[in-house]
């Protein structure tokens, strides 16, 4: 099978794949119309987020058999057009669950004790002890929306804090011994920290609103380690201003371009984006949640093996 590799990964990925006797062909450069031009002669392809697969592309791919994302989610291909297909869509949440499991855990810490503001502080020459006095995460209750392999991995961390977990899915349940599964309703009344770990969906996409920030019961902390489109951030500066949100910690953005790769193309960033850069209580990462040495090579693992067990014989 020749496999067409259109973003640059681990080389584990193309040694495991050559040793399984797939053929590897890499075009980093091309643009999609080109891609489309000859996708045609590819069995697969492998992709992070250069572009999207949209129905242009896939019906140009008349031989496809695979799409592998090397990443945890699918939003950047058609998947419901790909599963007409028969295309099988390939994704490797178990690569990089870890990384981001404690990536919010660090977030959330660094929030809770005030680490940035205090860091820049010091090194300003301020000693500022009291405005910098921290809180415990000990005795909070801890709310996940989005309980799969990210929300779990989270979880799993949240372990030695002595804090209540609790997790709400739109699939029955997926509670587990370090979370407990809640109505969304419940995880409202509840909530300390609300994390969340959803793919960008219908339901998901401008889900962090007004109104639903005021569902809550009692104002609470925030982290995204998810999709930036999920939140509305000018709701966010809003409800950070009012004291309804205490502080947020966000790894993604609702002005990301979809090969997340980008934020700062334009000189005309929203203003509701620049009153966030100047909150102290918001900590803020490029999208790099799941992106850890060790996620890089655990990704293509997961993905290799994923396309060997499934067509290593066809």
């Amino acid at each position: 099978m020749k496999i067409l590799h259109l973003d640059s990964n681990h080389p584990l990925l193309l040694k495991m794949l050559k040793e399984a006797g797939f053929s590897n062909e890499e075009n980093y450069k091309a643009s999609k119309s080109e891609i489309e031009t000859i996708i045609s002669e590819y069995d697969g392809i492998v992709i992070r987020s250069r572009f999207n697969i949209d129905k242009q592309f896939l019906d140009a791919a008349k031989n496809l058999k695979f799409i592998a994302r090397v990443g945890a989610g699918l939003e950047s291909i058609d998947a419901e057009y790909a599963e007409k297909l028969h295309i099988k869509l390939i994704a490797a949440p178990e690569g990089n669950r870890n990384a981001v499991g404690e990536h919010t855990l660090g977030m959330l810490l660094s929030l809770f004790n005030n680490l940035n503001k205090a860091d820049r502080e010091v090194k300003n020459g301020l000693w500022n002890r009291e405005a910098n006095r921290g809180i415990e995460l000990d005795g909070k209750t801890v709310g996940i929306i989005g309980y799969g392999n990210m929300g779990k991995a989270f979880a799993k961390k949240l372990r030695g804090f002595d804090c209540e977990v609790i997790c709400f899915d739109i699939k029955e349940n997926v509670g587990d011994e370090n979370a407990t599964q809640v109505s969304l309703k419940e995880l409202q009344q509840k909530a300390d920290v609300l994390s969340l770990h959803t793919p960008w969906t219908p339901l998901t996409d401008k889900m962090v609103n007004t109104g639903f920030i005021n569902s809550f019961s009692k104002p609470f902390w925030l982290i995204n380690t998810a999709r930036g489109k999920s939140v509305v951030t000018a709701h966010l500066v809003s409800a950070i201003q009012s004291g309804k949100i205490l502080g947020a910690g966000l790894d993604v953005l609702e002005f990301e371009k979809l090969s997340f790769e980008t934020l700062f193309d334009s000189d005309n960033l929203p203003n509701s984006l620049k009153e966030l850069f100047a909150m102290d209580n918001v900590i803020l990462s490029p999208h790099v949640a799941g992106w850890t040495v060790e996620s890089k090579e655990k990704l293509v693992k997961v993905i290799a093996e994923k396309i060997i067990q499934n067509f290593k014989n066809q």
